[in-house]
This record gives C-alpha cells, structure tokens and sequence, in this order.
C-alpha cells in the first residue's frame, strides 16, 4: 500500500469520525454534514479501491492518479463553501428583515406609550423605584 492511500485512508476515516462527533455532540447540523460525509465516503472508496482511482484518472487524463483524490477533496470543499455562502446569504437577508420588524415593533411600542423596556410611562410616574 502506498504513502498517499495511508494517508488518504486516515485522514477520511478522521474526517468521517468528526464530523459525526460534531452531530451527535450538536455542533453540527444534520443537513449541513452531508457533503462533508459524502467527501469522506468517496475518499475512502477511491483510496481503498485503486482500481477505480486509476481507472478514472486515466479517463480524465490525469497523470499521477493520487493527484485525483486531492482534486476530488479540492472539488468537495468548493461546494461546500458554496453550500455556506448560499446559507450565509440566506440568514443575512432574514437577520436585515427580523431587524427591520424588531425596529417597527419598538415604534409603535413607543407611539402607545409603552417604554422600551416593557413598561408603561404613567406606571413608571406612579412608582418611581420600577
């Protein structure tokens, strides 16, 4: 067995082991683990599975099959961060919008007399210590 399938082999399987961990610890979403599970996966095929490593270098036209895996491992880790940015997008616009309603909600809070706060400003003028 070659260097790079030892290594490749470990560091998949520690991947896999993390990020199933991160899940189960709750660190993790589910629906946010499933490219980096499905990176883990196909490494681990394609190191154990020479053959098929080789196979598909060569109908790519890839020289050094090793090479491959890493551009496999390259290509999941740009879709993941494309997966993120997409999310990122998402929780930004939601984030500006629940801010935008948070600010309304205090204005009409404020035109009814109501503080801030919660309290009322004639409660506050009947009791000073509120």
């Amino acid at each position: 067995m070659y260097y790079f399938q030892i290594f490749s082999i470990i560091g998949s399987i520690v991947l896999f082991a993390l990020v199933i961990n991160f899940i189960r610890l709750g660190l993790l979403k589910e629906k946010y683990s499933v490219l980096w599970l499905a990176a883990a996966l196909v490494i681990i095929i394609l190191s154990l599975k020479k053959e098929i490593l080789d196979y598909i270098a060569k109908f790519l036209g890839v020289a050094y099959p090793p090479s491959l895996l890493f551009l496999v491992a390259f290509i999941f880790v740009l879709l993941i961060i494309l997966h993120f940015s997409v999310v990122i997008s998402i929780l930004h616009e939601r984030n500006k919008v629940l801010a935008q309603e948070i600010t309304l909600i205090k204005s009409a809070l404020k035109e009814s007399g109501i503080d801030i706060k919660g309290r009322d400003k004639k409660e506050k003028q009947d009791n000073p210590r509120i």
